[in-house]
């Protein structure tokens, strides 16, 4: 088959490839042309990098050529297609999970799931190079520079929220992206229009007030962005907001009505909670040691992205929120002998906050 096959062979393709997906684990799949314009997509991912929206987070500054177009260099020279997937991380149990997994956002309470996914995509990438005579795929996970959201978006896979993440109709927004670029023809899908028409609830429901206006996130407010991404101190005016989230935060995702009600769920168990877990607590990852015990708590994990000091900072915060003066003993030994002074800090003001 080559390159610019007949529309016939390009649906005859798309068929297969959409099959050998769902049969990888793929809960959505779709195609976008890798010439579809992506032009006001890219105008709103510039105007958020201008506005320093995106706080420490330098890489998503990077390599902004390639964040507006595939067929480039960047990514993938002469690419015709984007195939755009989407995997289910909800699970139908989520709701009884306990412990610390509770203050995890659900796509981390099991293992890390870039492995997993990473390893289909090569090997729907892999597939895609044996439709015809010289095809080229790149599977595409997380580290490139790519707008996935609006590439889905373009294939019909789902819609853009008021909260930015993509709804993919009849699943939610609780589902993990990744595309396979490819030199090959593919028969493209049809975007789908936006539905949250009057709908604010995602918005409404944001702790710190992360958003700017619909579709408009400030990362350096969110949550996520605060447990995750931050190196230094949560900023004092948003600790309160922090609540009980140790990691992540599912806020804007529990309140979207494309989320509630019955739902499918994960076909995997690699989103369940990792049972390492289910001994450790919060005083627990205030311990001075954490760091030397990091490798067998983390590994496998995504919480591994927030490092130990970071954990530690965060558990503080969270403590903090609860209103349990039982902490207090464990945060006033982190406020004098943590070897992070931003432990120290987050724990001095979470035990004052206990003691007012």
């Amino acid at each position: 088959m080559s390159h610019d096959a007949p529309d016939s062979d390009a649906a005859s393709a798309k068929a297969r490839v959409l099959a050998r997906a769902r049969e990888l684990g793929f809960d959505a799949v779709a195609v976008a042309r890798a010439s579809t314009p992506i032009d006001a997509d890219f105008e709103r991912y510039q105007a958020f990098v201008a506005g320093g929206m995106h706080g420490d987070m330098g890489f998503l500054a990077e390599h902004p050529e390639a964040r507006a177009r595939v067929d480039g260099p960047d990514i993938l020279p002469g690419a015709r297609s984007v195939i755009c997937l989407a995997r289910l991380y909800q699970r139908s149990d989520d709701a009884s999970d306990d412990g610390l997994a509770r203050l995890v956002a659900r796509y981390a309470r099991g293992h890390d799931y870039h492995n997993g996914v990473r390893k289909k995509l090569r090997r729907l990438a892999a597939f895609v190079r044996s439709l015809g005579d010289d095809v080229r795929a790149r599977p595409i996970c997380d580290e490139e520079p790519l707008l996935e959201r609006a590439w889905a978006a373009r294939a019909g896979l789902g819609f853009v929220g008021k909260n930015g993440l993509l709804i993919v109709p009849g699943l939610g927004s609780y589902v993990l992206l990744g595309e396979v670029v490819t030199t090959l023809a593919l028969e493209p899908d049809s975007p789908i229009p936006e539905r949250c028409g009057s709908c604010r609830l995602c918005l409404d429901a944001c702790p710190t007030e992360a958003f700017v206006r619909p579709f408009v996130l400030d990362a350096r407010r969110c949550v996520a962005y605060l447990t995750i991404e931050q190196r230094g101190d949560i900023p004092a005016d948003l600790r309160a907001g922090v609540g009980e989230h140790l990691f992540g935060c599912d806020d804007c995702q529990t309140a979207c009505p494309f989320t509630r009600g019955k739902r499918p769920a994960a076909r995997t168990s690699m989103f369940a909670p990792l049972e390492r877990w289910s001994t450790v607590t919060l005083s627990d990852l205030l311990a001075p040691d954490l760091a030397d015990r990091w490798p067998s708590i983390a590994e496998g994990s995504p919480l591994h992205r927030a490092g130990p000091h970071g954990l530690a900072r965060n558990a503080a915060v969270v403590l903090g929120n609860r209103g349990d003066a039982a902490a207090v003993p464990a945060l006033r030994a982190a406020a004098v002998a943590h070897p992070s002074e931003v432990v120290r800090r987050a724990a001095d003001w979470a035990a004052s906050r206990l003691c007012e």
